[in-house]
């Protein structure tokens, strides 16, 4: 038995030994196969991720391709891009006096025109159906002679585009400095929500009320945006077109709504959330609950829970008018 014992305990020794002797013969040949050790070899450095995530605006374009166009010797309107929520109107008349727009479907508008043959674009906002335009030159004082009207049918792409186009009221461009604050302003991952948020909290903590210019503000008034921007004031009606055009560069479909607050003329906004739908009465989500968004009140009474309660019943809201 113990031969037996040796001669197995012998055998296992030598085949592990034969094992080590190879393994050690060959590790060698391992290190010779990787090249020479002495060759440089050139390792680039690795970049630092520190570039921003581009800034971007989505700006629709009007246009007057000059395709569909009722006119006579005192105006033009052009009704190419109507699916698109817009028209454009133009006076070729001679009159030097002051010239006006209605555009109605169910309520109608007026606007003012310039009288130097230059188009300018209005909103198509009360959706699909047949809308009359006429162009009235003014005789005197508050009395207008029709020069022209015409009548057609309007078929929407979707309910959102006339709301995401500059127009006489929310007048804005590419180049507009307003267009490119919201465009730093924009979350970064595409969050509406945020976009909002972050639009609205900016432009209540960089304007405030101008009681100078409501004191004496006449009819026709047209905000400038950049204006607005640069000077860091405005009265409700600026509030609501800066941020509503802030908004409509970044894509999210804006109303700008006029009407009464109580027995006050005010303006504020609405806008479009996917899978939320249109958020009436300027209202934004704050995490927790959807709270009213009106700019003006809420920058003129610095949040004040009296003016925010206020602000958040929408019952204190009646529109007229929709931009």
């Amino acid at each position: 038995m113990k031969t037996h014992f040796y001669k197995t305990t012998a055998a296992v020794l030598a085949v592990s030994m034969l094992l080590s002797l190879t393994a050690c013969q060959s590790a060698p040949q391992e290190v010779e196969s990787q090249g020479d050790s002495s060759a440089l070899v050139e390792i680039e450095r690795e970049a630092v991720p520190k570039d921003k995530i581009p800034q971007v605006s989505y700006v629709k374009v009007p246009t007057n391709p000059g395709i569909t166009v009722y006119s006579n010797s005192s105006a033009s309107i052009d009704a190419s891009n109507a699916s698109e929520g817009y028209v454009s109107v133009k006076y070729t008349g001679s009159s030097s006096s002051r010239i006006k727009v209605q555009i109605t479907k169910n309520t109608t508008y007026t606007y003012d025109l310039n009288n130097k043959g230059n188009y300018e674009v209005f909103p198509l906002s009360e959706g699909d159906g047949s809308y009359s335009v006429k162009v009235f030159e003014n005789v005197s004082g508050n009395k207008y002679a029709q020069a022209y009207s015409t009548t057609f049918s309007v078929t929407l792409k979707n309910n959102f585009t006339p709301f995401l186009y500059p127009n006489q009221y929310v007048d804005f461009n590419a180049d507009s400095k307003a267009v490119k604050k919201a465009a730093e302003l924009a979350s970064p991952t595409g969050d509406q929500l945020e976009t909002i948020a972050n639009v609205y909290n900016f432009v209540i903590n960089n304007v405030t009320y101008d009681d100078a210019k409501a004191a004496t503000v006449s009819s026709g008034y047209l905000p400038k945006v950049d204006s607005v921007l640069s000077s860091g004031k405005g009265i409700c009606f600026d509030y609501a077109a800066l941020m509503t055009a802030m908004l409509r560069s970044q894509g999210i479909p804006t109303k700008l709504v006029v009407g009464y607050t109580g027995d006050l003329y005010h303006a504020w906004i609405n806008t479009y959330i996917p899978n939320v739908g249109w958020v009436n009465n300027m209202i934004y989500f704050d995490g927790t609950s959807w709270k009213l968004m009106d700019p003006t009140f809420a920058s003129n009474g610095k949040s004040s829970p009296e003016i925010m309660k206020y602000i958040g019943d929408g019952r204190n809201y009646r529109s007229k008018y929709t931009y």
